[in-house]
């Protein structure tokens, strides 16, 4: 045992795939289960990498962070193809998870790693074939987006943020993303302080540079956003559509759908606090 993880020992060969990089070792390697996630299937660490199963959106997610990577931005990890065993392979990066609510200047520099990531995506243009995963309809579709924008999926590496979990990336809308990274980052949760996360929500459009017309839709945004992920959840168990049906199971709806009314009822305060 590693950290409470599962370890096992595994060969890692060759195999061959149009469109991505393979990586490949004749050595016996060690796994480590990571734990954490609530919709990837078994994820697991191998030295400096993570190795994640392939999905239909696999190929244009590799696309997007090898794009990311080329154009210098750190607040991603490095994809390197797949391995031997058909795998994504991706960077490994170290460090804590981020845990909200965050200080003002951490808010604000969420804020602006989300203006850098969406200022260089704004140029990507995805593979002709891409085929994306994205669980919850946007409000527009102009550029790629994360999607999952959160403090779960932000690690802190020293001097280096990154975002991780790119899998349910795809076209969506820079308000969009960063309405749902408002939503985790601020903290924003049914019994609490509007004027508390107003100043919060401040701090994030501020490190964003938001105009005025785009602080002034942005709680609305919040609100659908938020609401959105609890329909998805609703209808999951309605349907038996996994991982949502599990996580619905799992109370996470608890959470969700009070939250998007806490968020409707406050809009105009938000406003307020963004517009000041």
């Amino acid at each position: 045992m590693l950290g409470g993880a599962l370890l096992r020992l595994v060969v890692v060969g060759l195999i061959t795939l149009s469109g991505l990089w393979v990586v490949s070792s004749d050595d016996v390697v060690v796994e480590e289960v990571l734990a954490g996630g609530n919709v990837a299937g078994r994820v697991v660490r191998i030295g400096d990498t993570v190795r994640k199963p392939v999905t239909g959106a696999t190929p244009a997610v590799t696309a997007l962070l090898r794009y990311l990577d080329a154009a210098g931005f750190a607040g991603a990890p490095r994809a390197f193809g797949l391995d031997g065993c058909g795998r994504q392979v991706l960077e490994y990066i170290p460090g804590r998870i981020a845990v909200a609510p965050m200080t003002d200047a951490g808010l604000r520099r969420v804020g602006r790693l989300i203006r850098d990531f969406h200022d260089l995506v704004a140029d990507f243009r995805p593979p002709v074939d891409a085929r994306w995963d994205v669980v919850i309809p946007p409000d527009g579709t102009d550029l790629i987006c994360h999607h999952d924008l959160a403090p779960w999926n932000l690690v802190i590496d020293g001097d280096r943020w990154v975002f991780v979990d790119w899998d349910g990336a795809g076209p969506g809308s820079r308000l969009w993303d960063l309405a749902y990274a408002a939503h985790g980052f601020a903290a924003l949760r049914d019994g609490g302080d509007p004027d508390v996360d107003g100043a919060r929500l401040r701090a994030i459009a501020d490190g964003y540079d938001l105009d005025e017309r785009q602080r002034a839709e942005l709680p609305e945004l919040i609100e659908a956003h938020t609401r959105g992920m609890f329909e998805l959840l609703r209808d999951g168990a309605r349907t038996g559509t996994q991982p949502w049906a599990r996580l619905y199971a799992g109370g996470h709806a608890d959470h969700w759908g009070p939250a998007a009314d806490y968020v409707e009822r406050h809009v105009s305060v938000f406003r307020a606090a963004l517009v000041a």
